[in-house]
C-alpha cells in the first residue's frame, strides 16, 4: 500500500516530482504518482484526494506553479499532511507559487518547500512518516550519514588537487 501521494498539476512538473520519487525510492517507500489539474479537472481532483486516507496515503507530497492551488487544495480536503512544492515558472520565476503556497489561511497549513524543492519534499514526507517507524528512521539516518561523507570526499579532493583543479573535474 502507498504512504505517499504525489500529484502534480501538469506533466511539466515531473521532473522536480520526480526528485522526490528517487528520493522514496532510495528509502524504500511505497508512493503513488499521478497528475491532475486542480482547475481543469475539480472533479477528478476532488475524487482523488477524498481517497487519499482511504488509500493509506500518511503524507501527499503536491507540486504546482503559478496560482499552485494543488496543494492547498489538497490540505483543505484531506487531514494528512500536505508538502507543496512550488514549481520555478517563467513570469515570475516561481514566487507566485511559493506565495500560493505558503500563505495559506490559518487552520489550512501547507508544508512548503523550496522553489523546485522535489528533493527536500521527498525526505520532509520520509521524515514525517520515520515518526512512527524505527526502521525508516535508521534509514534516514544512513541517508544523513552517506550526505555528510559525500561532503568530506569533496573537501579532500579540493585540498589534494586545489580549487582550479577541482572547478576544471566540475565541468
Amino acid at each position: 500500500m502507498a504512504r505517499i501521494g504525489i500529484v502534480m498539476g501538469s506533466d511539466s512538473d515531473m521532473p522536480i516530482m520526480a526528485k522526490a520519487a528517487e528520493i522514496l525510492d532510495e528509502l524504500g517507500i511505497d508512493y503513488e504518482m499521478t497528475i491532475i489539474s486542480a482547475h481543469r479537472e475539480p472533479d477528478i481532483f476532488f475524487d482523488w484526494a477524498k481517497a487519499a486516507e482511504a488509500k493509506g496515503f500518511k503524507v501527499i507530497i503536491a507540486g504546482a506553479g503559478k496560482a499552485a492551488h494543488l496543494p492547498g487544495m489538497c490540505a483543505a480536503i484531506v487531514p494528512i499532511p500536505v508538502i507543496g512544492i512550488p514549481m520555478k515558472t517563467s513570469d515570475l520565476g516561481g514566487v507566485d507559487s511559493l506565495y500560493s503556497i505558503v500563505q495559506m489561511p490559518s487552520g489550512i497549513p501547507v508544508a512548503t518547500v523550496a522553489i523546485n524543492g522535489g528533493a527536500n519534499a521527498g525526505i520532509l514526507a520520509a521524515k514525517i512518516l520515520a515518526t512512527s517507524d524505527n526502521a525508516l528512521l535508521g534509514r534516514l539516518k544512513a541517508y544523513s550519514e552517506k550526505l555528510k561523507d559525500d561532503v568530506v570526499k569533496k573537501a579532500e579532493k579540493l585540498e589534494e588537487i586545489g580549487y582550479k583543479a577541482y572547478l576544471a573535474s566540475m565541468k
